[in-house]
């Protein structure tokens, strides 16, 4: 903001302390009541290009080391902690420049000097605007040389904030305006203020000055939206302070009407998709009770099994659409999902004479709505697979029946592993070969629809069991 009112480049000096100089000797570059001592040596710590002016350097000159005889008034205005106007030479230009010196005051010290730095401008008389963002500039300047700017607390969000550029009006003692940009004025007339300014307050003319009567009592910036029929103004009032309190104000707009339909468009959309998750969940357990009332009707026991087999993949996918249909976006935590899927497993192969317990380590961060998906019916599979092959009829092995499910991310993968301490597989097992239903089905998602790999291992540290292992590469993650 500064720099476009200066229409400059802005640059932050900070006093180096205890800086060597040549030959050895230690120079105390900042003394305790806040002067300079002996040759100084500045670092630039902050280097702002305006937007409504030419930048006067090509490059940033961020972390650059300055020696006091390079800059002088830099120096000088650090020593005597005052506003110093004048011209130097800058050796990478090549030009004279015209540089305004500003101590920056915290806690009664000068900590830094914000210096203003433009080429002279020589036989041109500047115009209104010029001359009124100039005068809002060295206001400011005072501000920071008391130590009143910036403020101890700022509402600000840098991303949103008005610009100068945006539109600027300012205000006398009395909130009535003194001066209103052009932009300023194209501003309030898309909201239907077609007055003339001079000398009126904005609450007069029909707009919300909430803001700004906040700011002028409070001596802080204040920032508010304002809507009137269509249009929605950002409003920025940031007090100028004198000896005297608050001596007037500078308000910034900015017109965010497209940015918040925008916004409310989204939202709307993210409601509906969230509805349509909801629904589809709704549908799915429909689904899930019809097959049910089917297989008690069935006398086939294989043909019961296959049907609570398909009952479960069915569930699987509507924890998927349950958790979305709850969370905004297209991406869902995936253990979230993965600890009701669990429990819903465990109440299926658990009984009073057979206990399986399950345990979920690790947190493999969000999954896309098309990853997580596949991804619950693959553990699904391998968590009913493990529960039916892994655990025979008899004593229950040392420490008893344990799955234990492990999440992980890394910047390549995401990896899931399902261990158990069961008895292992058959011998010659190979994943490739396994005629099985539900390991079928888990090969096929794993390696078409997620472009992932399905592999089996042996307990690394050699206890009876198995390890069963996915992994689904990054590019189908984002």
């Amino acid at each position: 903001m500064l720099a476009d009112f200066c229409f400059s480049d802005l640059l932050l000096y900070v006093p180096i302390e205890g800086a060597l100089r040549d030959g050895g000797t230690q120079s105390k570059a900042v003394t305790d009541d806040g002067s300079v001592g002996g040759d100084s040596e500045f670092v630039v710590a902050g280097h702002v290009r305006p937007s409504t002016s030419q930048t006067l350097y090509r490059h940033d000159l961020i972390g650059e080391h300055i020696e006091e005889s390079e800059r002088p008034l830099i120096a000088r205005s650090m020593k005597l902690g005052e506003i110093i106007e004048g011209e130097t030479n800058v050796s990478s230009i090549r030009e004279l420049v015209r540089v305004l010196c500003i101590p920056v005051r915290h806690e009664g010290k000068t900590i830094a000097v914000l210096s203003r730095e433009s080429i002279p401008n020589v036989g041109r008389a500047p115009g209104e605007l010029e001359r009124t963002y100039i005068d809002i500039f060295n206001r400011f300047a005072r501000m920071i040389a008391s130590g009143e700017f910036p403020f101890a607390s700022d509402d600000s969000d840098a991303k949103e904030s008005p610009r100068v550029g945006d539109g600027v009006v300012v205000l006398d003692k009395a909130s009535c305006v003194q001066y209103a940009s052009p932009n300023a004025v194209s501003a309030l007339h898309r909201m239907g203020v077609h007055a003339n300014l001079d000398g009126m307050r904005l609450g007069g003319l029909g707009l919300d000055d909430e803001s700004i009567r906040s700011a002028f009592n409070v001596g802080l910036p204040v920032t508010e939206e304002v809507e009137r029929g269509d249009v929605i103004l950002l409003v920025r009032a940031i007090p100028m302070l004198d000896s005297m309190g608050v001596s007037g104000a500078v308000v910034l707009f900015r017109d965010v009407t497209e940015v918040r339909q925008r916004d409310r468009l989204l939202l709307s959309k993210d409601a509906t998709i969230r509805e349509i998750h909801h629904r589809v969940k709704n549908n799915l357990q429909t689904i899930s009770s019809l097959l049910q009332l089917q297989a008690r009707r069935l006398d086939s026991l294989q043909a019961q099994e296959a049907i609570a087999e398909s009952v479960r993949r069915i569930r699987s996918i509507a924890l998927v659409h349950e958790t979305l249909s709850r969370e905004a976006g297209d991406a869902v935590a995936f253990a979230a999902i993965l600890r009701p899927l669990v429990q819903m497993v465990a109440e299926a192969v658990t009984s009073s004479d057979r206990h399986i317990a399950f345990e979920v380590k690790g947190d493999g961060g969000k999954l896309p709505a098309e990853v997580a998906t596949p991804m619950a019916v693959v553990l699904t599979e391998l968590l009913q697979n493990t529960a039916d092959h892994a655990f025979v009829q008899g004593p229950a092995p040392d420490g008893g029946r344990q799955v234990l499910v492990e999440l992980d991310r890394t910047p390549e993968d995401f990896e899931v592993r399902v261990i158990d301490n069961g008895v292992g597989v058959p011998e010659g097992f190979s994943i490739a070969t396994a005629k099985g239903l539900g390991l079928s089905i888990v090969r096929a998602l794993v390696t078409s629809d997620l472009r992932g790999t399905f592999e089996f291992e042996t307990r690394p540290d050699g206890a009876p069991g198995s390890v069963f292992v996915v992994r689904i590469p990054q590019e189908p993650l984002h």
